[in-house]
């Protein structure tokens, strides 16, 4: 079964994005020197998984930014929601995320990139999450899209690393512990 993995920036307030999707509070970091390791991120993945309000967001940056296959996960959503620029690079499927990860298995995928608050949640709440970078941003946004949602128990995380910027950015890199 392939595992999955998230790298996510977080406001100090636990926010991924604000009501409306819009990630405007991240632009305003001064982290143009600064070396969070997305790039090495996004080469050790197979897949990306996102869910559709997380697509649109992408969608608005212009061009898209992603070289691997991406799953918009989506019980609403339809095929015809996709660019005919982006149909062989974008597929939507309104799998579980067990299901999606025997599909994702069967293709030859073993590392998935799980992307967005509720996706996040619901790849956790199944226990499909190996390890998560979460970047901490030194600004409160203070309503949003929440990262972490309840959860039916404690999630147990072993710490792994933690890098801090100039910026203020702080990575901390956690590995989820085996029950």
């Amino acid at each position: 079964m392939p595992t999955g993995h998230i790298m996510m920036a977080m406001s100090l307030d636990g926010f991924v994005a604000r009501p409306d999707h819009r990630l405007d509070w991240l632009e305003k970091q001064p982290t143009a020197d600064e070396d969070h390791g997305f790039a090495a991120f996004q080469s050790s993945v197979d897949v990306i998984v996102m869910g559709s309000g997380s697509y649109r967001t992408v969608l608005g940056f212009g061009e898209w930014p992603y070289k691997k296959p991406v799953v918009v996960l989506s019980r609403s959503m339809k095929p015809s929601g996709i660019p005919d620029e982006l149909r062989d690079r974008v597929e939507v499927s309104d799998k579980t995320p067990t299901d999606l990860m025997e599909d994702f298995g069967a293709r030859g995928y073993n590392r998935v990139y799980v992307d967005g608050g509720a996706i996040i949640q619901s790849f956790l709440k199944a226990g499909l999450i190996e390890d998560m970078r979460i970047t901490l941003v030194p600004i409160l946004i203070g309503e949003g899209i929440r990262i972490f949602g309840e959860t039916e128990g404690d999630v147990d995380l072993e710490l792994v690393s933690v890098s801090s910027f100039s910026s203020g950015l702080v990575d901390l890199d956690y590995r989820l512990k085996t029950k």
